[in-house]
This record gives C-alpha cells, structure tokens and sequence, in this order.
C-alpha cells in the first residue's frame, strides 16, 4: 500500500546532528520510506522562533540541508513542485519530497519572503508553531509563563491583518494552506478569508483526545466540506490523553479510535496520514516509516475495505494535491 504522509521533523533533526555530531537514530530514513512503501513525504522545515536569532536564515540552512540529502538520495527520491510530478517520479521508480515549513514566521511578516519561499520550492506552510508569529496565534503559546494548559483553546485570537494578506497570498501561489498548531479563532479566520481546500497536516479529533492540538468536531466537517484533509499525529498524547505525570504511549488501536471518528462524523475522504516522526515522543508502537503496513493491517482488522485504506494512505492527500499543486 503507497504511502503519503504529509508531516515529518526529519531535516531539522538530520542539521543538527549535523551541527553537534550527535548520533540518533532517525524514524523517517531513505530504507525506511522504501521498506514502507512511501509516494510522497511532506518535509517540514520547522523553526523555533525562540531558539534562533533569524528565523529566514535557519529556514533557508534547512532548505539547504533538504535538498542535499535529495541529491544524496537521487536514486531512489526526487523533488516534488507540483501533482504532475509526483505521478512522474512514481513513473520512474521514485518516492517523492515535498518541501514544506513548520512556522510561518519565518518569513518575517514579510509577503516577499514567502514568495521567495514559493521560488525555492516550499509548497505546504504550518502558519504558526506555538508561538504567536505576525500571522496569527497558537492554540498553546509557549511564551506564556503562565504555563499552558492543553484543554484551553483560543478562540479570541485569530490571524492578524498582515495573516489574512498571507493567507491570500498563499491560496494565489498555490501554497498549501496548513491550520496544524493554529487557534481555533485562527481555524475560523482562514475559513473566512481563503476559497481553496487547506490541510491540519498532523492533528486528530479533541472529541476523542480532548488536546487543543487536535481539532474539534466543527472543525473536521468545515475541513471536509471544504475539500480538504486531516493527517492523523502519531503523537501518543494526541492520541490519547496522558495520565498525570506520564506520557501516552503512541498505540495503533488509538489511530484507529482517531481515524474512525473522523470517517463516522465527516465521511472517509477527508483522512489521511501526518506521522510527525522525528519530532514527536518516541514511546511509539508504530515505532518508524517501514512499520506502515502494520497500520493498513490493523485497518483492515478494524472493518476498513482496501478502497477506504488507499484514500487514508494516499489518495485523499493527492487529491487535494491535484486540485492546488498546479
């Protein structure tokens, strides 16, 4: 079963094992992907705005750390800047990367540097992390020393003027559209101002695990009637609420929980995938990118037909893809 995920951390772990020689095994590797049968990886370029003193320059040394491992791994994976090639590296026996960014501020409030972000190939935009950006706000903000709190969400707080210039902008480019992270007055404020379908890349259902990260049921049906598409986290306490001082191991049998509400309450066209592997806890039995069949095993188990698990591995993404990646 063909694989497209629309999240993983993988580069920004790759550069900074780079920077400080450390030695960690990655879950999303070039074997992986290929023992698990993957079309396409999104790969985010994610930024810490609190971590870096220019958020442009950190993104760009990460863009430059991605296209070198593609050319390492010319072989086997090639660059995607639009749906038509995708279907070609597929023709000549290639997975496909798609270049996208995890923090919409590092492009500095500024609408040039996302068009620039556009030249270099960037095609997904997360617009905010958890930090408020000159875009918009998080559902958890981390500058907060108040400390977060995981069940409150925000819904005062949406996009600001310069974000809905940015959205806008983004739909005329053909960047896709991400609410991952975004408060829920966010979610509401990209509904109001943009036309296309748009993605939460790696968030699950708050009715299921109630976490801000994760999307109401509201939500899900205005993705779905949209024409859009939700990428089930991996993240175990995404996927099921922690006890107190302990984290949720990530378990198959919660995707299921997660990916089943979803198809019950907004019908089987709006899942997909979006691991978030390597940037996520790694208490995870799904454990790295070769273990995917396990999912479509479990999926089956769990009463899905083959047509159903192909649109979650696959051809939900690739739909939205073909309509915006033009």
């Amino acid at each position: 079963m063909k694989v497209v995920d629309m999240h993983c951390d993988t580069i920004s772990v790759i550069l900074n094992k780079k920077r400080e020689g450390e030695n960690i095994e990655l879950r999303e590797d070039i074997l992986k992907m290929k023992k698990g049968d993957y079309l396409l990886q999104n790969f985010a370029m994610f930024v810490n705005l609190q971590n870096v003193k220019n958020p442009l320059e950190e993104c760009l040394s990460l863009i430059d750390c991605f296209y070198t491992e593609i050319e390492k791994n010319k072989d086997m994976i090639s660059l995607a800047l639009s749906y038509d090639d995708i279907i070609k590296n597929k023709n000549e026996g290639k997975m496909s990367a798609l270049l996208t960014v995890e923090e919409g501020g590092t492009t500095c409030s500024s609408l040039s540097n996302l068009r620039i972000l556009y030249r270099l190939g960037v095609r997904m935009i997360t617009l905010t992390w958890n930090y408020p950006n000159g875009i918009g706000w998080p559902n958890i903000d981390l500058s907060n020393k108040k400390g977060q709190d995981f069940h409150i969400p925000n819904t005062k707080d949406g996009l600001t003027n310069f974000g809905i210039e940015f959205v806008q902008e983004m739909e005329r480019l053909r960047i896709i559209i991400d609410v991952s992270h975004l408060s829920d007055a966010g979610f509401e404020d990209v509904l109001r101002y943009t036309t296309k379908p748009f993605v939460a890349s790696h968030s699950n259902s708050r009715s299921v695990t109630n976490n801000v990260r994760n999307l109401t049921d509201d939500m899900i049906l205005k993705i779905a009637q949209r024409g859009g598409v939700i990428g089930i986290n991996f993240a175990g306490d995404f996927l099921e609420e922690p006890k107190t001082g302990k984290r949720s191991r990530s378990k198959i049998s919660n995707m299921i929980k997660h990916i089943k509400h979803i198809v019950n309450l907004a019908g089987i066209d709006c899942v997909g995938l979006g691991s978030d592997f390597d940037g996520i806890y790694q208490d995870l039995e799904l454990d790295n990118a070769s273990k995917m069949p396990e999912l479509e095993k479990a999926l089956k188990l769990a009463g899905f037909s083959y047509n159903d698990i192909e649109k979650i591995f696959y051809k939900n993404v690739l739909r939205v893809y073909k309509e915006i990646l033009k």
